[in-house]
């Protein structure tokens, strides 16, 4: 069964940096997809930050230049380095990876930016 593993999430003061971690475990596959998304009390989950096989990447216009996606394929993980932090990060990011026709998710990871 495949399972997605976040970590990383925390407390951290504007301006900071946070480096979120997601391992899969029982892949047989690569994921043609592995991605980050965040939720906020009260919003919707909404999309961050996308890695494709290709090395392909995707960010949300809020996040660029501030985040980056990466993958290490040999060890089906996928990290997200969060820098400049700022208030309006904080949320529970969940991992996301895609393999049709099944999306995997993770069970998200708190992360909080005190101003």
């Amino acid at each position: 069964q495949v399972q997605l593993v976040e970590s990383g999430g925390g407390l951290v003061q504007a301006g900071g940096s946070l480096r979120l971690s997601c391992a899969a475990s029982g892949v047989t596959f690569r994921f043609n997809y592995m991605g980050w998304y965040r939720q906020a009390p009260g919003k919707q989950r909404e999309s961050v930050a996308s890695i494709h096989n290709d090395g392909t990447t995707g960010y949300a216009d809020s996040v660029k230049g501030r985040f980056t996606i990466s993958r290490d394929n040999a060890k089906n993980t996928v990290y997200l380095q969060m820098n400049s932090l700022r208030p309006e990060d904080t949320a529970v990011y969940y991992c996301n990876a895609y393999r049709s026709p099944q999306a995997y998710w993770g069970q998200g990871t708190q992360v909080t930016v005190s101003s």
